[in-house]
């Protein structure tokens, strides 16, 4: 007894110095991989593209008057996540961060002071950055934004995720050693997808599944988990390579007018996703934009393809029919969405998106589908399709029975296939409700 009580003494004492270790031990920061690389001086516009690329707006920028000045909430299980003030305010942003420290940010999640940001900032994903490109994004950020001279709330999650020294332990099992992108194909326009995707564009960061410990389940196509699909606030990101993805059928140029308009002849963008075409992605340099489809088309896991049909002839019948008798939801998507979306589901290419097969509608978690109906949604305007057409919301006519009932209709009408939701679901996304 007396021995199991010493050897309870002598791991309490070495988790404590570990603890002690893991919180006081300065953080080794990621060196540059070129050092070279920091002194060649970025293009003109070279770093306003790239932070175009990483949409860094889309949670930086809370208030459009004030690019970059951070506030913006980023949910999470355990709390909002308020996004840095990323502008050249010396008080309040990056305005006295050198490019060691600016570097330190993207790759190792480091503040200048050693503590660590919350993983909401991707650098799981931009650990892969080339210098250079961090170099261009530094000089835009400290010498061409403008300062915003105000504070940011201040983030404050529930214990023990406000402890920000344990997400050290985090890192040290997410974060493998190696920094910058390597060369994976033998086409430079697939090296280029991948860099995008793997890093700038952090796809990952919303599109691969995670796992208990909220860490992706793979930084690039090595793992068969690397885009299958998740969700980000309650909108489902949809499987982009995986048997039965949402790009099953899809050729490249559909890809590619998706990407850049947030609309194609199958489906239109809403939520985070029209955010990222409308403030990002549409801005996409031809070559780039190729090189993404390119890279998104070779990567689909061998078998990807169109799931299997259902029949969709009975809903249509029963539509079109119109026979009194028929369940809620039905009459309920006559009265509300038959006009645009017709009997049959399809919608019209580019302008109303198909129903029947949809991502949105057959997601395993229907909140986007929810806030569609109760807020509506526009499509955003881009060079290619200039025109913002809009749906409007129906939460002021219809109670959250009515919604639940129609959802429920949509996620089980044509060859569509999901569970149903309840009244209840659809009151608490109504309380609290999207905000772009």
């Amino acid at each position: 007894m007396r021995f199991f009580f010493k050897l309870l003494f002598w791991l309490i004492i070495l988790g404590l110095i570990a603890v002690l270790a893991i919180i006081f031990v300065p953080v080794r920061r990621s060196a540059p991989i070129a050092p070279a690389a920091e002194h060649v001086q970025p293009a003109a516009g070279r770093g306003a593209y790239l932070a175009v690329l990483a949409d860094c707006a889309a949670c930086h920028t809370a208030d459009s008057s004030r690019p970059f000045g951070g506030g913006k909430p980023v949910t999470s299980p355990f709390g909002n996540i308020y996004a840095s003030n990323i502008t050249p305010s010396r008080q309040f942003g990056i305005g006295n961060y050198s490019l060691e420290d600016f570097r330190a940010a993207l790759r190792d999640g480091l503040r200048p002071d050693g503590s660590h940001l919350y993983p909401a900032m991707p650098y799981d994903s931009y650990r892969k950055l080339a210098d250079e490109d961090i170099v261009a994004l530094y000089q835009y950020f400290r010498h061409e934004v403008q300062p915003v001279d105000q504070p940011v709330q201040k983030t404050a999650l529930i214990f023990p995720f406000n402890q920000r020294w344990g997400i050290r332990v985090w890192n040290w099992l997410v974060l493998g050693s190696d920094t910058g992108f390597a060369s994976s194909y033998d086409r430079a326009q697939l090296d280029r997808g991948a860099y995008i995707v793997e890093s700038l564009a952090h796809c990952g960061a919303c599109h691969t599944p995670r796992d208990i410990m909220f860490r992706q389940k793979g930084l690039d196509p090595s793992s068969p988990a690397y885009l299958t699909g998740s969700a980000i606030g309650g909108w489902a990101a949809p499987d982009l390579r995986g048997a039965h993805s949402a790009l099953a059928g899809w050729t490249a140029q559909d890809l590619k007018f998706y990407l850049t308009t947030g609309r194609n002849r199958y489906t239109a963008a809403a939520g985070p996703m029209n955010f990222a075409i409308r403030e990002s992605l549409q801005y996409m340099k031809e070559a780039d934009i190729d090189a993404v489809v390119a890279y998104l088309q070779h990567i689909q896991l061998a078998g990807a393809g169109a799931p299997p049909a259902r029949p969709a002839a009975a809903t249509a019948a029963m539509l079109a029919g119109a026979d009194p008798a028929m369940p809620l939801g039905a009459r309920l998507y006559l009265d509300n969405c038959s006009a645009c979306h017709f009997t049959n589901g399809l919608g019209a290419p580019e302008v109303f998106p198909r129903l029947d097969g949809a991502a949105i509608v057959n997601a395993s978690d229907a909140d986007g589908l929810v806030y569609v109906i109760l807020q509506g949604s526009r499509l955003p305007s881009t060079a290619l399709r200039p025109e913002d057409l809009t749906m409007p919301g129906f939460g002021w006519r219809l109670s959250d029975a009515e919604v639940a009932e129609l959802v429920n209709f949509l996620r089980s009408a044509w060859s569509n296939k999901a569970a149903p939701i309840t009244a209840d679901k659809v009151a608490k996304l109504r309380a609290s409700p999207y905000v772009d």
